[in-house]
């Protein structure tokens, strides 16, 4: 399932570590609580290590799927 995100909406994901985040279209930050920041471009992936809250940005229209 795919989740639309207009520039600046956020999504957050609790508990989320083992998961992927993969940007499907457009440009995103993702922020991990304790952890480093990530930006995603079209295309990448990038595996949650983090059990707390971490945070989905789009810095531009976007598409993305956590699974």
């Amino acid at each position: 399932m795919n989740i639309r995100l207009v520039r600046g909406k956020t999504v957050p994901v609790r508990g989320g570590a083992g998961r992927t985040v993969h940007a499907h279209e457009g440009r995103i930050w993702i922020t991990e609580e304790n952890g480093a920041d990530v930006i995603l471009e079209t295309g990448q992936s990038f595996r949650l290590a983090r059990p707390g809250l971490t945070v989905v940005e789009a810095f531009s229209d976007a598409s993305i799927s956590i699974r």
